[in-house]
């Protein structure tokens, strides 16, 4: 659990955003990965959107015998409302920048050091992510955390397990695209976050919320930044969420695409 210094101009402080719904087993492999980190980040937030008292007492767990720099952030379950419990879990940390990862994403052991390394003034970080097939996630979930890598039988995306670190600045991507946003490994400046007014609580169900929260990024004049070769996210599998509400969010991005201003009106600052 070293925690190195950072880079001259990098954040001086970092939080981790972990998002949660009801799947312990999942969070706990997550906190393993986190715990193994070459560079700790200064805080973990876990936002959680109405879990049960199983996933309260395996944060209490590692917050006690690990001594994490736990935060659990938790609303009732009324429905899917991503968005508004992470404008609640940011209210909660004042680190400069925060790093963003679902539940059920397991982070390379250097996963926080790259993104440091990657963190830019004026610039969000769009990681990339590996997929596991079910069969390993239930081999992990039942047996504990276990060496991934790029030539891990049950893996997919293989280029996306491979770290080259030196390699990273060749694979930057179009600034001003908001295509492939994926909120399970997305970084950015609280101060960007602020601005934007964060995610838009408008949104109620899967989908959306982190295409229509980097758009806005854009429209304020933040650049996307593109991290492959580093910053390694494993995503464990599951069934897909409910797409109830998806053509309902799709309305409100497109709504929100064609407005020239970017920060929504019921965000971070009505959050709580």
């Amino acid at each position: 659990m070293k925690k190195s210094s950072y880079k001259t101009g990098a954040p001086k402080t970092v939080a981790l955003l972990v998002t949660t719904y009801n799947w312990p087993s999942a969070l706990e492999l997550v906190l393993e990965t986190i715990l193994r980190q070459t560079q700790m980040p200064d805080e973990i937030l876990i936002a959680d959107d109405g879990s049960f008292d199983a996933t309260r007492q395996v944060i209490s767990y590692y917050k006690e015998n690990y001594h994490l720099p736990l935060k659990h952030i938790w609303q009732p379950d009324e429905g899917f409302r991503k968005s508004l419990i992470l404008n609640k879990a940011i209210k909660q940390t004042s680190c400069e920048y925060i790093i963003q990862i679902d539940g059920d994403i397991l982070i390379d052991r250097h996963f926080v050091a790259d993104h440091l390394a990657a963190a830019e003034n004026g610039y969000f970080v769009q990681g990339c992510r590996v997929l596991i097939n079910p069969d390993l996630t239930s081999e992990l979930i039942r047996s504990g955390l276990q060496p991934l890598g790029p030539w891990r039988r049950g893996i997919r995306n293989r280029i996306n397990a491979t770290r080259i670190p030196f390699l990273a600045p060749l694979f930057k991507g179009r600034p001003d695209n908001n295509r492939n946003i994926k909120a399970c490994n997305l970084a950015f400046w609280r101060k960007d976050f602020i601005t934007v007014n964060g995610y838009n609580n408008e949104f109620y169900g899967w989908g959306w919320e982190d295409v229509e929260f980097a758009t806005r990024l854009i429209k304020a004049g933040r650049k996307k930044k593109r991290l492959k070769m580093a910053g390694i996210a494993y995503h464990l599998h599951h069934p897909h969420s409910s797409r109830s509400g998806l053509d309902q969010n799709e309305t409100i991005y497109l709504e929100s695409s064609k407005k020239r201003v970017f920060a929504c009106a019921n965000g971070y600052n009505q959050a709580s």
